[in-house]
């Protein structure tokens, strides 16, 4: 168990402790500057403003040096040594480590298979693509059986479908592996496609931890149910006047359905001015106003609109999300 405790991602931000669990993908969420990549470095044991305290399995590592923690960070710019094959780049980590040769070249094979890399080994880091360099960086963290692994980013400069294609070759190695996986992304859908666990961070802050699904049906704030939201939540206009704090009610773009998707039982309805729309074949993405509220309402297959067309679509009352006070 990797336990942070006390935790200030910047001296004036409020403190907040966190468990990682062995075994388990928590992903890191939140917008750029929300304090993600200042959290991997305090715990990587890099320099950083973050302050706190450090346990892993309840042994104290807050001042313990980076490379003396079973630890392994990845980053968003990845670099390999250019001049060593791959499998030299897979071993640098366990040069001087006093395992032999026969073991090494196990080691090296082994973490080649795993991520694709296995008939590369003696290539150099150039003639590969740049998902295999991105792989390469990983089998290096990963050669050096580091109880913790952390991901910064690591794919954000990679292709949709390539993305896709390591995303899912690293959710099948992690399911194999005991190794703590923390891994940070701004994009909610990584956190579908990685986690088990999420950790969502806004301002240098804590929002809200737990289960994946746990986060996204029942999100405590507004900002927590937009970060878990791609497209972001539709807010419900309401007939507040002017200086109250009214109720906020948001639905989600997806839980919203057209008329002849649905039945009327147990739903309310809205009047949805389209003022524009985009289809990427397997799905169509609808802009447009409710009331005085821009709204955004994604569906499946494509949808054929005239633009500045009124419509009448539809929500399940279980779909809403409400929060107490209204907070924007």
């Amino acid at each position: 168990m990797l336990r942070l405790k006390n935790i200030k991602i910047e001296s004036n931000s409020p403190a907040f402790d966190i468990d990682f669990k062995p075994g388990i993908t928590t992903v890191i969420l939140g917008r750029n500057n929300s304090g993600k990549t200042p959290l991997l470095r305090f715990i990587a044991g890099l320099p950083t403003r973050t302050r706190g305290s450090l346990l892993l399995d309840n042994e104290e590592i807050t001042l313990t040096k980076p490379q003396q923690r079973p630890i392994a960070l990845v980053v968003q710019n990845f670099v390999n040594y250019p001049n060593w094959s791959v499998e030299q780049n897979i071993l640098s980590p366990l040069r001087h480590k006093g395992f032999s040769t026969l073991e090494l070249k196990e080691r090296a094979h082994q973490l080649a298979c795993t991520l694709g890399l296995e008939g590369l080994l003696s290539s150099m880091p150039n003639e590969l693509s740049g998902g295999q360099q991105q792989r390469l960086a990983i089998a290096r963290a990963l050669a050096q059986d580091a109880r913790v692994l952390l991901l910064d980013e690591p794919f954000v400069n990679l292709d949709y479908k390539l993305r896709e294609s390591i995303t899912l070759e690293l959710r099948n190695l992690f399911n194999t592996k005991g190794t703590t996986i923390i891994y940070a992304t701004s994009n909610p859908r990584d956190a579908f496609a990685m986690g088990d666990e999420a950790l969502l961070l806004h301002e240098q802050a804590k929002l809200q931890s737990g289960s994946i699904l746990d986060v996204y049906r029942s999100p405590e704030t507004i900002e927590a149910a937009e970060m878990m939201s791609d497209p972001g939540v539709n807010i419900i206009p309401t007939n507040a006047k002017a200086g109250e704090r009214a109720p906020l009610t948001a639905v989600r773009p997806e839980h919203i359905y057209l008329a002849r998707e649905i039945s009327t039982h147990e739903t309310e309805r809205f009047e949805f001015k389209i003022r524009g729309l985009e289809t990427s074949g397997d799905e169509t993405i609808l802009y447009g106003t409710v009331a005085n509220s821009t709204w955004v309402i994604r569906r499946p297959s494509m949808i054929e609109a005239p633009i500045d067309d009124t419509i009448n679509v539809f929500v399940h009352k279980r779909d809403l999300i409400h929060f107490p006070l209204k907070q924007i």
